[in-house]
């Protein structure tokens, strides 16, 4: 087993050929958790930004978001605010750890493909072997349980 960058935290690879992690995937439900709670976090500085900056605060509250979901997703830990409280985290697919900014930006852009259809790409973890919804597989990552 290797550490990855977040040093507390290891990253195991297995001899699976379809996926390089065999940490536990994070459930549905924590998933939903963690969304909920980012979404509250960026739900009070949005508000503010749109009610001060009427139309342009659309446009901020919306980079806030991708600052957000890039830095904290991307960065060593995998974890936003809400992942965090819910022991959840992303890494790469292939067990390497960090996914990096650009694929974190890119599982951003992800997120509004898995809502086009009846938020079918956020379902689709439910059936899909290595429980990834759509931005998943976009940034080539998955959500597993932080080790204890």
């Amino acid at each position: 087993m290797e550490m990855s960058a977040y040093a507390d935290q290891p990253v195991s690879r297995s001899a699976s050929r379809s996926s390089g992690v065999s940490n536990p995937r994070a459930g549905f439900w924590q998933r939903v958790g963690a969304v909920i709670l980012d979404g509250i976090v960026l739900a009070i500085p949005s508000a503010i930004l749109v009610i001060a900056l009427k139309g342009a605060g659309y446009a901020v509250a919306m980079l806030l978001s991708i600052a957000y979901f890039t830095y904290f997703e991307g960065g060593a830990t995998g974890q936003t605010l809400g992942k965090r409280m819910m022991g959840i985290r992303v890494v790469s697919l292939d067990g390497s750890g960090s996914i990096g900014y650009v694929r974190a930006f890119a599982r951003w852009i992800g997120r509004y493909v898995s809502t086009l259809i009846i938020y079918i790409g956020y379902l689709w973890m439910l059936w899909d072997k290595e429980k990834q919804c759509w931005h998943d597989k976009l940034a080539s990552d998955v959500v597993v349980r932080v080790s204890d």
